[in-house]
């Protein structure tokens, strides 16, 4: 009889088991979002919407700092607001388009600029 109460104990306790299973209910509710995959459709030239950014500060000769203002007023100009990000995301955009010579043309054109803040006179 030990043998037979013994296997009618975890009979008793897999009924229980089963009724929590059933009570559990909750995880149908994350099928609403299946319309996710219909969000992967989109064409794949489209750029992501959140891109992580980072923050970062540099300095600008006086004179290129202006170059910068003369092309936000040019943008303006073309009925284009332009901010001075834009600008250099552009330029980088620019840049990246060169081939090798042009890229180290470019890049010799420009003078070196010790690094850090400049000391205020």
């Amino acid at each position: 009889m030990a043998t037979s109460k013994s296997a009618s104990a975890p009979a008793a306790k897999k009924p229980g088991a089963t009724a929590k299973r059933k009570a559990v209910p909750a995880k149908p509710s994350a099928k609403p979002a299946a319309p996710k995959p219909a969000a992967a459709k989109k064409p794949a030239g489209e750029p992501k919407l959140k891109a992580k950014l980072i923050r970062d500060s540099f300095t600008f000769p006086k004179a290129e700092y202006a170059v910068l203002e003369a092309l936000k007023d040019r943008g303006l100009s073309l009925a284009r607001q332009v901010k001075k990000s834009e600008l250099v995301r552009a330029g980088i955009g620019a840049l990246k388009a060169m081939n090798d010579q042009a890229f180290l043309d470019a890049l010799n054109s420009v003078p070196s600029l010790k690094t850090g803040r400049p000391k205020h006179a």
